[in-house]
């Protein structure tokens, strides 16, 4: 490991001030002791990033590694309409890594974690042959209020938040070696979770919803699955970026159904409470979209409509276990 000292790497990332310290004994023993209010629920999840399969160089600056590992948790908090409240750090760190660097990433993570008001309150370092960065998150929903995939029923309207494939470009832009185009390197890099949206979601008495993570083709799927129904979008109403199609317009439809990581939130309503929640969304200068709709129950399949002909669609997005 690169890290001189272990134990004051650990101590120049320890927090020197908890946002939740009433409810929370966080690093110095062995584990961590977290409270949760009466009336709510934990909401757990962990991502983990690999160097040369998440990120390498070219892509992803240390600072941004340690942002998106964090933005991938807390958008997985979002979609199950939760408040994010504490992270944990796993780290596998390779000799040629400098601590500047190392404390860089941690930097990342503590930025977007201070917007939401979280802590750190753990996690583990270890050597290892390349960066391997683990992030568990625990988050709150009140009971009875959670947004799960399987609540989708025929009638139901499909949303989307944002705006699509964003991410996707942003990489192909890194990647390409390309200046400018500034947004979308932004969108990759430093994606936004939406959990403002998470929290608007739980007023409604039914909605299932996922975050566009592996692409929102595959998100379906899964809402889809869990829901035994069938799904129709629309082409034509996919929200796109004005920066992502005048950069590559003939990849924008496939950036947009299968790039992934754009973090946004996708999922279904009752029709009879769309135009309560574009309200809501407007007042809270969140842009979302229709784009489709349950049609019936069925065997989990999601169909593209594009001049007035219905695609099945194929459940793409990053595999880990897949072969190019």
């Amino acid at each position: 490991m690169s890290v001189s000292d272990e134990f004051g790497f650990i101590s120049s990332i320890q927090p020197q001030a908890l946002f939740h310290g009433d409810k929370v004994v966080g690093i110095g023993d062995d584990a961590a002791i977290v409270g949760m209010d009466e009336g709510f629920e934990s909401v757990v999840c962990v991502d983990t990033m690999v160097e040369g399969v998440h990120f390498n160089p070219d892509t992803m600056k240390p600072y941004d590694i340690g942002y998106k590992a964090l933005a991938a948790n807390i958008s997985d908090i979002a979609a199950m309409g939760g408040i994010p409240l504490y992270y944990l750090v796993s780290i596998s760190i390779p000799k040629a890594w400098p601590e500047e660097e190392l404390l860089d990433i941690y930097k990342g993570m503590k930025a977007l974690g201070d917007q939401y008001r979280m802590d750190l309150i753990g996690g583990d370092t270890t050597s290892g042959k390349s960066l391997v960065l683990s992030v568990f998150v625990i988050g709150k929903v009140e009971k009875g209020k959670r947004l799960l995939r399987s609540n989708a029923t025929p009638g139901d309207l499909v949303f989307v938040s944002g705006t699509l494939g964003d991410s996707a470009a942003g990489l192909d832009v890194l990647l390409q070696g390309h200046s400018g185009w500034d947004e979308l390197k932004r969108k990759h890099q430093n994606p936004a979770p939406q959990v403002e949206l998470g929290r608007i979601l739980t007023a409604f008495d039914r909605v299932a919803l996922n975050d566009v993570s592996d692409g929102i083709a595959s998100e379906l799927m899964e809402i889809a699955e869990a829901s035994h129904v069938d799904i129709v979008i629309n082409k034509d109403t996919l929200p796109l970026s004005t920066s992502m199609v005048q950069y590559k317009e003939e990849k924008a439809l496939k950036w947009a159904l299968a790039g992934g990581e754009d973090f946004e939130l996708v999922g279904t309503i009752s029709a009879k409470d769309w135009s309560l929640l574009q309200k809501r969304c407007q007042d809270a200068d969140i842009q979302i979209t229709q784009i489709g709709e349950v049609t019936a129950i069925g065997k989990g399949q999601v169909f593209l409509k594009d001049e007035g002909q219905s695609v099945l669609m194929k459940k793409e997005g990053y595999n880990h276990f897949l072969k190019e």
